[in-house]
């Protein structure tokens, strides 16, 4: 059986630059975000539903995400509904990636909400990606559409760094440079793996 790794952090915090680490180590990621990218691309699984479900938010190339977010955000129960689609999708899609790679020592799942929907139950690692407030907020202003009002209602769908950080078994920080944060990826990989083969 593989040793499995919860990949989560905030946004803004680093997660996809040290799931990207983890790849180049050669360690198989499961990433939750593609998985939904995938479901909700043309031709795509959940089209058909996520359409009846919110009329307009869909089309020839897939759901269209800026529609999709300006339906959700700020409505819970929209989020709700959804969510309540797209999640059954996704760990089916888990399970499948986990099954393929169960010979492997190690694995990662890389789940944005791992602690907020109860995926940590299901690995033997929590692992948090963290950097300080004033670096997360200067990542995520920079990206394209992103302003203050939509980093703050993405925020309070998210649990606070502080207490990821304390329900963490591993941290990863990204405040430091990105050679700091690969030797720090490929201790605790060759670690993991050490632990695994035992």
């Amino acid at each position: 059986m593989s040793h499995v790794i919860g990949l989560t952090g905030s946004i803004g915090m680093g997660k996809s630059t040290v799931s990207a680490m983890f790849r180049r180590l050669g360690v198989p990621v499961f990433d939750a975000d593609a998985a939904v990218h995938r479901l909700q691309g043309p031709g795509g699984a959940l089209l058909t539903a996520i359409e009846a479900l919110l009329p307009g938010t869909t089309g020839a190339a897939g759901v269209d995400r800026g529609r999709l977010s300006q339906a959700v955000l700020g409505d819970k129960a929209a989020l709700a509904r959804l969510e309540r689609l797209i999640h059954p999708a996704v760990a089916r899609e888990r399970r499948a990636f986990l099954r393929r790679h169960r010979a492997c020592p190690l694995v990662v799942l890389d789940i944005p909400l791992l602690l907020e929907k109860g995926g940590w139950r299901q690995v033997d690692t929590i692992m948090v990606v963290s950097a300080p407030a004033w670096k997360q907020r200067r990542r995520v202003l920079a990206r394209p559409g992103m302003n203050c009002a939509r980093l703050r209602r993405i925020r309070a769908l998210q649990m606070p760094d502080t207490e990821k950080r304390r329900r963490a078994d591993m941290v990863v920080s990204t405040a430091g440079s990105l050679a700091a944060t690969r030797a720090s990826v490929r201790r605790i990989a060759a670690c993991l793996r050490g632990r695994a083969k035992r």
